[in-house]
Order: structure tokens, then C-alpha cells, then sequence
């Protein structure tokens, strides 16, 4: 980004992105003042590093994302917190759309916080974010089949998770 990033300009990107990037957060850190710490410090981090945020490489939402998702990953890493993934492929099911609407968002949360961490974001980029798979997968620098089966996989869990509650 060549030009100097003015008040308004940094409000608006934080207003945008805030609410996603605390959700996204809050799925994966049990303590609430841990979420909205990592939150703050994705914000100054993205803040300091405006000047290297090239629109030509990625969307600003794949940016912050992108120092969101890396945030969470050195905060695990920090806290020495190690989640083995499962390993059981469930290579079918799709969510209902039903089963998503009649959920609350902390149920749904709550759910979506015991998959593995690739398959949460998976689910939060392509349910939350809105994203396709095919850019998801350029995202995570995986094969578009990959995302595919993960995301498979995610919904199969994320299903089954959502009839134990």
C-alpha cells in the first residue's frame, strides 16, 4: 500500500473486520479476557504493518486473517496448549442448514472449538467469511481437493458435535 493510511481509513478497516476476528478468536481460546486481548494485539500488529499489506497479493480480509489466525497459532505455542487432531476421517455428511439456524451462536461455538484447528478454519472462512473453497485453499496454500475433504470432514464433525449437545 503506497499511500499513508489515514484515522477514518484504519476505523473503517476496524470496524469491518473487528466482529470476525474476535469470533474467530473466541472459537478457539476458552478465556474471554485472552480473546479480546489477541484481538487487540491482531489490530496493533496489522496497524504496524500496514505499510507491507499489498492489495495486489491478497484482499484485506485474507490479510487479517492471515495475522489473526498466526496470532492464535503463537499464542498456542506461547501457552504451550497442544491439541492432537483427530484422525477419524468421516468422509461424509453435510451440515443442515436447519440445524445451523436452530443452534445459538455459543452451542455452535462450543462445537466448532472441538474440531481440529485446520477444520474450524475451514468452516469460519467458508461459513463466516464466505469464502470458496478454491480461495481457501490458495489461503492455506493446500490443493483445492484437500480443502475439500477437510471440509468434509469439518462439517461431518461439526454435525456430529452439534446432535451430542
Amino acid at each position: 500500500m503506497t499511500k499513508t493510511m489515514t484515522t477514518p481509513d484504519w476505523e473503517k478497516i476496524y470496524e469491518t473486520y473487528s466482529g470476525k476476528v474476535m469470533g474467530y478468536i473466541a472459537a478457539r481460546v476458552q478465556r474471554r479476557a485472552d480473546a479480546e486481548d489477541l484481538c487487540a494485539d491482531v489490530f496493533e500488529k496489522a496497524y504496524k504493518k500496514i505499510d507491507a499489506y499489498d492489495e495486489k497479493k491478497a484482499s484485506m480480509s485474507t490479510w487479517i486473517f492471515t495475522i489473526t489466525r498466526n496470532t492464535v497459532i503463537d499464542y498456542f505455542r506461547r501457552n504451550k496448549v497442544m491439541d492432537e487432531p483427530d484422525e477419524n476421517i468421516a468422509a461424509e455428511g453435510e451440515i443442515d442448514d436447519e440445524l445451523l439456524s436452530q443452534e445459538t451462536l455459543s452451542e455452535l461455538a462450543a462445537a466448532l472449538n472441538k474440531l481440529p484447528e485446520e477444520l474450524q478454519d475451514i468452516i469460519v472462512l467458508a461459513y463466516y467469511d464466505g469464502k470458496p473453497l478454491t480461495e481457501i485453499a490458495m489461503m492455506m496454500r493446500l490443493s483445492y481437493g484437500a480443502v475439500k475433504i477437510r471440509h468434509q470432514k469439518a462439517l461431518a464433525l461439526l454435525k456430529k458435535e452439534m446432535t451430542i449437545l
